[in-house]
């Protein structure tokens, strides 16, 4: 071993005091490897570590001794050795007097996996950004004056032919363009050992995963894609990390950023531990981690993953496996009061970033301000849409009658919060089959429900998310290893899915009636979800600022209905703009759609309490978008 040279101060009382605090904003700057004019200063928050040594690439390893800082828990060192690049790792000696050979929890670099080393950032020029109109533009979406469409990718296998974010980019920005996405998603890039895991079982909070190159390159794409008009979101994961020997766990000898109790610091479904958020340290460590995404790598949103597993006590867990709160109840305390303070933390340095909440109960006030007692997300997964509406599309047409409300029942609820429509990769995985394999019917009825399904969701208040390889309708579920079926886009009708997702995209921005008042209940309303009889569902969206309206008409059987007279919203001309049965799209090109005329005049018979009506053709199994036209 050898003494690593030690320049004082190492670090700033204030850095230390904040940390401490659970306050510090850039802890990447106080702790991990920082390039100073002496050489790399090491900074490691061990505080029950009877001692912590560097080793690395300068020294073939044998070990550089760190000095523990005060009473902070941190221990430091400056190596005038080490420099950019070299591979590094920590020995701690833990409070059980074993040697353990550590990650650094701060690293910005990772080893590729299987490959655990941590690795020293180069000390180059700050990356140059070319995105300043972007950033400046981008809370729009957050103020609903730009839609937002959520493209989820899972960038290691979006295409297997493809090895890095550079080779990515060009085709990654063509396809979105071409589809009409707002937004690409991805899920998670920290480093994360298990590929199977699709990154949610992370090692390395502050390390973009390796297996796509550097952060550099991590960052040249994000900026073309902002370039491209695209943003970015990341699936961010504070619920639970990884429990390999090498990484976090135990990582001092004792339950440092988990907690000690299993029954709160071990996951029973995942086999992960769970973060402790009632200790500063730790909650400073997510926070900062959080507002190290956002600043660093300009991502323009976090969807925050298992929302609904920090919130219970008892999620997933039996009676005597939980232990209820001070107030006897089921509430975690400590996790709620960590997502507030986490969602005000953010609004006050990025406050034009979207926080969307994966969260699946009943838990009020989820997308309300923290500071009124909700936790303070901008939006939040509708798992209740999502499920009703496979549900029914899963059931036989001749039982959906019976079931009618549950393709309207969310409307009861939705102006509650600020929602998104997930149709994500969790519906597609673990045996529960691709989409299209879940609909009913034979292979027409399959298509044509898939296609009424997604113009379903573009229509319903809140922004679409959809999966990747779900616009060509695959009738496999996904698989990591073999990812999106690109040879689909050569064969009908799974190419023409994709040619309606691009014109539902297409269709919201040409009408903002669509998209501008998701949050406001003027802009929907029934027309008609009572024809249970007939599965039939008919409805509006408006957008009055914009003096903008769409009528929808939903026929859910194979059976069409011609010459079918609906309540008109106005006495007006109305122009057929979308028909899910049109041949261009993949749909059958039924004669009806074909000799049914584009423009209907509203007549003055009163109709579904309304003083006017239109009588149009609604095809077997399609949705019907309908907008005015000018006299």
């Amino acid at each position: 071993m050898t003494n690593a040279r030690l320049v004082e101060p190492v670090l700033g009382e204030i850095d230390v005091h904040l940390f401490n605090e659970g306050t510090h904003r850039r802890l990447w700057e106080l702790l991990g490897p920082q390039h100073t004019a002496a050489g790399i200063r090491f900074a490691v928050w061990a505080p029950n570590a009877q001692r912590v040594e560097v080793l690395g690439d300068w020294d073939d390893w044998a070990g550089n001794e760190l000095r523990s800082v005060g009473s902070s828990g941190i221990w430091a060192a400056v190596v005038d050795e080490a420099e950019g690049g070299q591979f590094y790792k920590f020995r701690v000696t833990g409070a059980h007097g074993r040697e353990v050979m550590k990650a650094d929890p701060m690293a910005r670099q990772s080893e590729l996996p299987p490959g655990d080393a941590s690795i020293i950032p180069n000390d180059s020029n700050e990356f140059e950004w070319s995105d300043r109109d972007w950033m400046a533009g981008r809370g729009a979406v957050l103020q609903g004056d730009k839609p937002l469409r959520i493209y989820e990718v899972h960038a290691m296998s979006w295409r297997a032919d493809l090895h890095s974010w550079e080779e990515i980019a060009d085709a990654l920005i063509s396809h979105v363009q071409r589809l009409g996405f707002t937004h690409v998603e991805f899920l998670p890039l920290a480093e994360h050992p298990f590929g199977g895991s699709w990154g949610y079982q992370i090692t390395g909070f502050f390390a973009p995963t390796a297996r796509l190159g550097s952060p550099d390159d991590l960052r040249r794409l994000i900026d073309r894609l902002h370039g491209a008009g695209i943003g970015v979101i990341l699936d961010w994961v504070p619920a639970h990390f990884a429990k390999d020997s090498w990484s976090l766990g135990r990582f001092d000898g004792t339950a440092l950023y988990e907690h000690e109790d299993p029954q709160r610091g071990e996951h029973p479904d995942w086999g992960t531990f769970i973060f402790n958020t009632g200790r500063n340290e730790v909650r400073n460590f997510l926070v900062s981690n959080a507002l190290y995404w956002l600043r660093e790598f300009h991502i323009d949103g976090l969807r925050v993953d298992a929302v609904a597993s920090m919130l219970y006590l008892d999620y997933s867990r039996a009676d005597g496996e939980w232990t209820p709160n001070e107030h006897g109840g089921n509430e975690n305390l400590e996790n709620v009061a960590f997502l507030q303070e986490l969602n005000t933390v953010i609004g006050a340095e990025f406050g034009d970033v979207v926080m969307i909440a994966e969260e699946s109960t009943a838990w009020p006030g989820v997308t309300h301000p923290a500071d009124s007692g909700g936790l303070g997300f901008s939006h939040k997964w509708n798992m209740g849409w999502m499920h009703d509406a496979l549900t029914y599309a899963h059931r036989e047409a001749v039982h959906r009658r019976y079931h009618h409300e549950e393709l309207s029942f969310n409307m009861l609820y939705t102006y509650g919060e600020r929602y998104v429509l997930p149709l994500s990769h969790d519906e597609v995985v673990h045996g529960k089959g691709s989409l299209l394999a879940r609909m009913s019917g034979d292979d027409w009825q399959k298509f044509a429900t898939l296609r009424l399904t997604y113009g379903w969701q573009w229509a319903m208040p809140g922004p679409p998310v959809l999966f990747m390889g779900s616009e060509f309708a695959p009738w496999s579920e996904w698989n990591d290893v073999r990812g999106v079926e690109w040879w689909l886009e050569d064969h009908a009708p799974h190419a023409t899915m994709a040619g309606l997702i691009s014109q539902l995209n297409s269709l919201c921005d040409d009408h903002p009636a669509l998209w501008r008042c998701d949050r406001e209940p003027e802009g929907f309303e029934w027309i008609d979800d009572r024809n249970a009889e007939d599965s039939l569902y008919s409805f509006v969206r408006r957008s009055p600022e914009h003096d903008d309206a769409v009528l929808v008409v939903a026929n859910w059987t194979p059976v069409p209905r011609p010459a079918f007279r609906i309540g008109a919203p106005r006495d007006d001309r109305w122009k057929v703009v979308l028909a899910t049965e049109e041949a261009q799209i993949g749909g059958s090109g039924d004669r009806m759609v074909a000799e049914s005329p584009d423009v209907v005049d509203a007549e003055s018979v009163e109709w579904q309490g309304r003083p006017t009506s239109i009588v149009v053709d609604v095809p077997p199994l399609s949705m019907l978008w309908l907008v005015e036209v000018s006299t």
